[in-house]
């Protein structure tokens, strides 16, 4: 192969491994998001949330999208509130943003993506989109359902068999929208004590959103 090439699949058995270098940015993808991700991530750990994601968005007037969840899963729109005001404040004194935007503070929602190496263990035998930087054996998109993980390889169960795909490997990944996948998600955060069945549509995808 090439040096320049895409990397190929490895097929043996029901089972194959692609192999190649590509770097995982699903949490943070542009510089200035990484920049945010660095200001804003210790507060968040510290009020006992976790960011999920990160992104600085263009436009007439600019949007700071910030998703965040509990370690457990499962946040609700006081929550989200509280990380908004908590959030303006260190990033108006970072002042990493030149001009003026709109904060938006949110939760993941049922149909997800998954950022992070555990995410992918977490949500084993749900079914997802995948995404890589680059072509693998002619293609860059698959979905298929997730088989948990080998190490740092993501595996993915397609008609073919199963692929590993290295996590590092990942430019997009996200849960596909099943009726299996909103049953069990609802019946969890009700039992973890997060979910208002009487204000679902906020516990699930509720957002906080400011103009800075």
């Amino acid at each position: 192969m090439d040096a320049g090439s895409p990397p190929d699949v490895q097929r043996a058995a029901a089972r194959f491994f692609v192999c190649g270098k590509m770097s995982n940015s699903m949490i943070a993808k542009a510089a200035i998001d990484k920049r945010l991700a660095d200001i804003i991530n210790p507060t968040l750990e510290d009020m006992g949330f976790e960011l999920v994601r990160v992104r600085l968005l263009s436009g007439q007037t600019e949007t700071l999208q910030i998703m965040a969840d509990r370690e457990a899963g499962g946040i609700n729109v006081d929550e989200l509130a509280e990380i908004s005001v908590a959030l303006s404040a260190i990033l108006d004194v970072e002042n990493p943003v030149l001009n003026s935007y709109n904060l938006e503070v949110s939760s993941p929602g049922i149909d997800r993506p998954l950022t992070r190496l555990k995410d992918f263990d977490a949500f084993e035998g749900y079914e997802v989109r995948l995404e890589t930087d680059h072509l693998i054996d002619g293609q860059r998109r698959f979905k298929g359902v997730l088989a948990g993980l080998d190490g740092d390889e993501v595996l993915l169960n397609i008609k073919e068999g199963t692929i590993g795909l290295k996590f590092d490997w990942l430019s997009d990944a996200k849960l596909v929208l099943t009726n299996d996948l909103i049953k069990d998600l609802l019946r969890q955060r009700k039992n973890a004590g997060v979910l208002n069945e009487d204000n679902f549509d906020d516990t699930d995808i509720g957002s906080s959103k400011e103009e800075v």
